[in-house]
């Protein structure tokens, strides 16, 4: 079974779509609501020369808390399933990027910084279109989910998996463990390689197969508590890249600012279907979440 494709500005009725996707499987892929290809680009290849540069260059940019959840993280830092060994991949987080809070000498460059600025704001509001059409569908106030968006808790990730030899992975290691993401939604960008796997109602695993000019959009863990169960959070993975290519990808997670209140709505409670999850703040469950994979050192 394939991911369904939604091409957003041209189907008659997008959140229905987007609710039959993200209640039978918690993934779709979505083209045509608002990304800018060439700037993407752009990020695609500023990324790709930041994790080619030397060592120097990334420490340099080096990630220092979950709290902050900026900068640049090296192989085996991050276990997105703290059960299993540490991940295969690097990283580079940006998070509130739009409020200029993180010194200039922290990035790579002025340009990285700048394209990275550009994109996020483009991806932001590119996500707000599809939490607009959720809530729309949803019968609640359009701007309901958008609102509660900002930008305090979105943060725009880079990924690199490098190529491995078969004898350097480790049993039951993973490019990226087993996990379900945290926050509301996450857009994701993949290159051509493919390695996404994602859990599947038969609990297989199934290959999420890259396709030109669309993104893969999943709904996270507090999508679904707000839902209460009616929208997936679903576990994914990315396999350990043994195949002798590079992957690159590119996230952002619509994660809520931190105070929102998120509980199960009134409409998602019924006798048939009665209350499955306790109310929390968004930063709360986040930082429980972020700090349960990363390195003690980056805990504070």
């Amino acid at each position: 079974m394939s991911i369904p494709v939604i091409q957003f500005n041209q189907h008659p009725s997008p959140g229905q779509a987007i609710d039959d996707c993200l209640h039978d499987l918690g993934f779709m892929q979505i083209s045509d609501f608002g990304i800018d290809n060439d700037l993407l680009k752009e990020v695609y290849d500023h990324s790709k020369a930041f994790f080619r540069a030397d060592s120097s260059t990334k420490l340099s940019c080096q990630y220092r808390s979950a709290k902050e959840n900026f900068g640049y993280q090296g192989l085996l830092e991050e276990n997105l399933d703290p059960s299993a060994p540490a991940d295969l991949k690097e990283t580079f987080t940006m998070r509130n990027i739009l409020k200029g809070e993180i010194a200039d000498e922290r990035w790579p460059s002025v340009e990285f910084k700048q394209v990275m600025q550009r994109f996020y704001a483009n991806a932001l509001e590119a996500g707000h279109i599809l939490q607009r059409a959720i809530a729309k569908h949803l019968n609640l106030d359009e701007e309901f989910f958008s609102s509660k968006h900002n930008g305090e808790s979105i943060s725009l990730r880079l990924l690199y998996y490098p190529a491995r030899s078969p004898g350097s992975v480790i049993e039951h290691q993973l490019g990226a463990g087993a996990h379900t993401d945290y926050g509301f939604l996450t857009l994701l960008f993949q290159d051509n390689v493919g390695g996404l796997q994602v859990l599947n109602q038969n609990d297989e695993w199934q290959d999420v197969v890259p396709q030109g000019n669309t993104v893969v959009v999943n709904s996270g863990d507090l999508l679904e508590r707000w839902s209460n169960g009616h929208y997936r959070s679903t576990l994914h993975r990315v396999a350990p890249r043994i195949n002798g290519k590079d992957r690159l990808s590119i996230a952002m997670f619509f994660d809520p600012d931190s105070p929102t209140w998120v509980e199960p709505l009134q409409s998602f409670i019924s006798d048939e279907y009665p209350c499955r999850y306790t109310a929390t703040t968004a930063g709360e469950h986040i930082q429980e979440k972020i700090q349960a994979t990363h390195k003690k050192r980056f805990l504070e």
